[in-house]
């Protein structure tokens, strides 16, 4: 029998997702969405629509706030999930543990951000919500209306932080606040950059051990992001030649973690080289997990690197 269109497979990235040739996406990976909680662990949390004319909402979470921190401000965490910028989501099963976890360890206030996806909404849209969302932040913990933020978030302990797909809007987002003002006085205090999606059009490192890998990398930054100029575009290498300074983060403050067996980690220690030497005035520090893969932290999270990876941010954001 014939194919239809709905069956017909325009583009095949499994085993994270399929694009059909009647455009509908059905992504393979990370599909487990869950309910916020009421209190898990200690931890409530809560679904907002925070830029409706968007359609961009994110899950707020709120620790238990007891005798030693009820009367006093707490560090406020704005998080951007991975998924090579076409799936997983800030309500699926893999970041509501890890995010309930280290809002419980860290004893702050986090926000995960639910940005549009390409392929149906193609970069640079991603970063656009993400920038508009630490915005909504911003407004609510100095003046807003959401009670989680604006009575219990200290707006001057702002960080942003995310893995993957996920660090690479970090940085693009940490940028941004270097050039545009967030609003309502508010200035972004750190930036957590965990296993970035860099890339370049000249293999580096391991990308030249796995060249199949590095394909597929290249097929993720270009699928998603179909105006770009190339896989030397500065928002996946901001090593390239003419991309902004790195001296220009918005930020104080700036950890990058990377992984031994993550192909991604030479770019990684790159841009942490580079950000070191770049004359960008805030201080910045890196940990690199020894016999470890590409975001092992989520998927393993009782192991000893991510337990010292933890106790990492936890000293970072407080």
């Amino acid at each position: 029998m014939d194919s239809t269109a709905t069956d017909e497979i325009a583009h095949d990235f499994r085993p994270y997702f399929i694009v059909f040739k009647d455009g509908h996406v059905q992504r393979l990976l990370e599909t487990d969405l869950v309910s916020p909680s009421l209190n898990h662990d200690g931890v409530s949390s809560k679904d907002l629509q925070i830029l409706p004319e968007l359609g961009v909402s994110a899950r707020l979470y709120l620790p238990k706030l007891d005798a030693g921190n009820a009367g006093r401000k707490l560090p406020i965490l704005v998080y951007y999930h991975g998924g090579g910028f076409c799936f997983a989501s800030a309500f699926c099963g893999l970041y509501q543990r890890y995010l309930t976890s280290l809002v419980a360890e860290a004893n702050v206030i986090a926000v995960s951000v639910e940005y549009r996806l390409a392929p149906e909404h193609p970069l640079p849209t991603g970063y656009d919500d993400s920038w508009a969302a630490l915005q909504w932040v911003a407004a609510q913990s100095a003046e807003g209306l959401e009670p989680w933020l604006s009575e219990h978030g200290d707006s001057d302990r702002i960080t942003i932080a995310g893995d993957s797909a996920g660090g690479n809007i970090v940085h693009n987002v940490a940028m941004r606040a270097g050039r545009e003002e967030l609003g309502h006085g508010v200035k972004l205090r750190g930036a957590i950059l965990v296993h970035p999606f860099f890339n370049g059009d000249e293999a580096i490192g391991d990308e030249v051990k796995y060249p199949e890998k590095k394909a597929l990398n290249d097929r993720f930054w270009m699928f998603s992001s179909p105006t770009t100029v190339g896989l030397d575009d500065p928002l996946i290498n901001p090593m390239a030649e003419g991309a902004p300074s790195l001296s220009g983060l918005g930020c104080a403050r700036v950890m990058v973690c990377l992984a031994e067996k993550d192909m991604l980690r030479d770019r990684g220690r790159v841009y942490y080289e580079r950000l070191r030497l770049s004359g960008w005035k805030g201080t910045v520090e890196i940990l690199e997990s020894e016999g470890e893969d590409h975001v092992f932290h989520l998927f393993n999270p009782t192991c000893e690197n991510a337990g010292i990876m933890m106790q990492r941010f936890v000293s970072f954001l407080n």
